[in-house]
């Protein structure tokens, strides 16, 4: 059992590792230059929402370390709209412009095709990992909620 659950850890980054590189590709194609592969995702996983860059971090839209320039880049660009917080003049609320919803609409329609595809090679059972998934992230964050709250210092790996 534990063979597999470090693969499991080690197979999720890869994954997302890989999936950023399907993304540049898809891009690539849409001969989409100004923005990269993790921006496009950021602004996939926006949607519609207007959302606090604190919050776009949080939710798992972004898992970077440079938030704060790649959101420059966007609002650059003109993929995002930057809004002041009505709550807090210190704070901004970022949301899609229409520049960033033509483009999520261009990945939408490419992600259709990867379902296609992923059907047609048999891949199927995606409901049941996702499922697993999020056991394991509800034990991780047990896990670390506890770990947080006793004051218990992580345990080095071998």
């Amino acid at each position: 059992m534990k063979e597999y659950y470090l693969e499991t850890v080690s197979l999720i980054e890869r994954l997302h590792r890989l999936f950023l590189e399907v993304i540049k590709y898809e891009l690539d194609n849409l001969k989409v230059e100004d923005i990269n592969n993790t921006q496009a995702l950021v602004l996939y996983n926006l949607g519609g929402e207007q959302i606090s860059i604190g919050e776009l971090t949080t939710r798992g839209c972004y898992l970077g370390s440079n938030v704060s320039y790649n959101l420059k880049k966007m609002v650059q660009y003109g993929y995002v709209d930057q809004v002041t917080s009505k709550h807090d003049k210190r704070s901004y609320m970022i949301k899609l412009s229409a520049k960033g919803v033509a483009l999520c609409k261009k990945i939408d329609a490419a992600l259709d095709k990867h379902v296609t595809q992923l059907e047609g090679e048999g891949i199927t059972g995606l409901k049941d990992l996702v499922d697993t998934l999020r056991k394991l992230e509800v034990f991780w964050n047990k896990a670390s909620v506890q770990r947080a709250r006793f004051g218990v210092p992580p345990r080095k790996l071998k």
